[in-house]
């Protein structure tokens, strides 16, 4: 037991991120039904969506869960609504202030852990009232801190100028990775590329597939114009990646970007056209596997590498 395992209520301090279009009910479950924290990412979800994806978790699980929340949301109201009747026990908010929403949430005995990319933004936290971070590097996939601060310099960072429980996030899929993010000061870790493979993962297959063929080098950060977000190199990143070169404008970014580009690729399988959100870590997963025989991999891996690094160096 941690303070993160404490206040989550979780067997293991696995927290799987909530992906947009990969992270549903099934995934969420399937993970914490195996001792973790499932996430649902209601950042692709309209309200009617969500509020469906919930009870269908909560029938499939009496374990805890969590609705990740996008504050850019543009039905963020609704949603905050759905996740109040429906009571929902544990919210990550992102891409915002997280001084705007938790007090109401914790007025309504919800827990609230808030995603970051930089120790101002965890100061913030602190002050807000959150009951933890995640601090997410940036060889995350998928929307991304501006600053580009990696995982192995963030977690210390956060760890130095913070006391909250803390989640490391970005380039994670492994037990070594997670006994890696605990020696640097995180108490838990959480996951989204490793879990955006797996069976229970509502991602299209073709996308599934394409994360076991992006090696080394198979990802890169885009659109920092608009927003920088982590993509896998395919037919529509090499077009941004050319008229980034030549000085696009946000706005023809903003054009080229288009609407639905995401839910095209994960979730309707276009991996041309598509935009591909993934981690770096990519690399390193090369199977696709049901949730419960990816904890047993990661908790293996974790139990065997406390061993080894016992006996590494000792001074």
């Amino acid at each position: 037991m941690n303070r993160i395992t404490e206040l989550l209520g979780i067997k293991y301090p696995i927290i799987q991120g909530g992906m947009v279009w990969c992270s549903g009910w099934k995934l969420a479950s399937a993970v914490s039904n195996a001792g973790g924290l499932g996430v649902i990412g209601s950042g692709s979800m309209y309200p009617d969506v969500l509020r469906e994806h919930i009870r269908k978790c909560k029938l499939a699980t009496d374990k805890p869960f969590a609705v990740n929340l996008p504050l850019l949301y543009p039905q963020i109201s609704d949603h905050i609504d759905i996740i109040i009747e429906e009571k929902v026990p544990i919210v990550i908010t992102s891409a915002g202030s997280p001084a705007k929403y938790t007090h109401l949430f914790k007025s309504q005995g919800i827990k609230v852990v808030h995603v970051v990319a930089g120790v101002k933004f965890a100061r913030k936290c602190e002050e807000a009232g959150v009951d933890a971070i995640v601090a997410e590097g940036f060889e995350a996939g998928g929307h991304n801190g501006a600053d580009e601060t990696t995982t192995m310099v963030l977690i210390p960072l956060v760890r130095k100028h913070t006391h909250l429980p803390l989640i490391a996030a970005g380039g994670i899929a492994t037990g070594r990775a997670m006994l890696a993010a605990m020696i640097l000061g995180a108490e838990g870790v959480q996951m989204g590329t490793r879990f955006a493979a797996t069976v229970e993962s509502s991602a299209h297959q073709a996308f599934k597939n394409e994360i076991l063929k992006t090696g080394e080098g198979g990802t890169m950060l885009a659109l920092k114009k608009i927003g920088a977000v982590r993509l896998i190199k395919n037919a529509f990143y090499q077009r941004v990646a050319e008229a980034e070169a030549q000085g696009a404008t946000a706005e023809e970014l903003s054009q080229l970007l288009g609407r639905g580009r995401a839910k095209k690729g994960m979730f309707e399988g276009d991996t041309e056209e598509g935009e591909l959100e993934i981690g770096q870590v990519a690399a390193l997963v090369d199977e696709i596997k049901p949730v419960n025989q990816i904890f047993e991999d990661i908790l293996a891996e974790y139990r065997q590498a406390v061993e080894e690094v016992l006996n590494v160096w000792k001074p």
